[in-house]
């Protein structure tokens, strides 16, 4: 019992030590709230109000008529230049597709000798053009074809082919983007609290205070897990309502509960890291540039960016035991495809043996270190 109460009163003094901070403070707020939103709304796998113009050296009816398929949101109303300013144009980036429709054009389509239509791109934004390139021929490969049928109808296909998105029918990229935003913020912002907490108390003398206390390292590792981890939780519920479901509309199709349980389950995994790197850590900058060569790896192969079966099969191996990876896929059943407890209770199991280990490691690091300081 005695051991509870100085996990609990130590936990508060962590939790006074962070609002005290305000910076860090702060930044737990930007990261959960502007920095999920921003990373949600502010990239996009779609065209999306492309510059396009069109040289029209051959004036007929046909190539006016093209001027008209190119419309918002996809694209921006096409500008109408001379062939003589393309290069230029390009060169000072005010148009991503250029569309050259060459003279006779029309002519030479009926007389059937299959005339060239030139699309000059600027690739530097090379995702956006590659599938707006593919829009674009789309757009004046039907409008041509139905041109020359002189209808609009189309012919009835020997089959109908009928395509269904699960989970996410509008393909909105928001959905996707806003709940990988909160996973990377939990694993960064619980790996950055509990190491720079411990590196703090070293740094501040205050490691010394709790040495010379009945103190043993347990309780001590323990208060920063529940006080951090808690800081955390709250963060991610309040975003979770506020940004992902007010302000994005982001469904969530599973049980909230069942989510948060695996998310206590990797905080425990999280703030063990913390540990860890703070440990080893023996300055703030350098516990920094350890963050950025661990929590980038965890972030990149835990296939919230890239699917984890894209990998090559050796990393696929490696990547089962990080309990990012089975954070995220645990998460993606919940959420989006509302599974319960018998589709991901493999994922918790994984994550939870791996961070129970893994703070078992940390817990004899951090004694050690207790030790070698008295």
């Amino acid at each position: 019992m005695r051991a509870f109460l100085n996990i609990f009163w130590l936990g508060l003094k962590e939790l006074r030590s962070l609002v005290s901070d305000r910076v860090m403070l702060l930044f737990v707020i930007y990261a959960f709230t502007f920095a999920i939103y921003i990373q949600a709304t502010g990239t996009s796998n779609e065209v999306n109000n492309a510059s396009i113009a069109i040289v029209d050296e051959d004036v007929s009816a046909l190539s006016k008529e093209l001027f008209t398929v190119f419309y918002p949101p996809r694209f921006q109303i096409p500008k109408k230049i001379d062939a003589s300013t393309i290069e230029d144009a390009m060169d000072r980036s005010l148009y991503m597709f250029v569309v050259v429709i060459p003279p006779r054009f029309e002519e030479d389509l009926k007389a059937g000798r299959n005339p060239e239509i030139q699309i000059n791109i600027d690739a530097t934004a090379m995702q956006q053009a590659g599938i707006g390139t593919n829009y674009i021929k789309n757009i004046i490969s039907k409008r041509i074809s139905n041109y020359l049928k002189r209808t609009d109808e189309e012919d009835s296909p020997p089959i109908r082919l009928i395509v269904r998105k699960l989970f996410n029918p509008n393909g909105t990229a928001s959905w996707f983007l806003s709940v990988v935003a909160i996973i990377n913020q939990i694993t960064l912002l619980t790996i950055v609290l509990t190491g720079a907490a411990v590196i703090r108390e070293r740094e501040h003398g205050t490691l010394e205070h709790l040495l010379v206390m009945p103190l043993t390292a347990f309780e001590i590792a323990m208060a920063k897990v529940w006080a951090n981890g808690l800081v955390i939780l709250i963060a991610t519920a309040v975003s979770l309502v506020t940004v992902v479901g007010m302000a994005l509309k982001v469904p969530f199709a599973g049980s909230h509960l069942l989510w948060f349980i695996g998310v206590v389950l990797y905080l425990f995994f999280a703030t063990a890291l913390g540990i860890f790197l703070g440990t080893i850590s023996r300055s703030m900058a350098q516990f920094a540039l350890l963050n950025i060569l661990v929590v980038l790896v965890l972030m990149l192969l835990s296939g919230g960016s890239t699917p984890v079966e894209s990998q090559p099969a050796w990393l696929q191996q490696l990547t089962f035991f990080l309990p990012s990876r089975h954070f995220v896929s645990f998460s993606q059943v919940i959420i989006y495809r509302g599974g319960g407890l018998s589709a991901v209770w493999p994922q918790f199991a994984m994550v939870g043996v791996t961070g129970l280990a893994f703070f078992g490691y940390s817990l004899a690091l951090f004694r050690k270190s207790i030790a070698v300081t008295k």
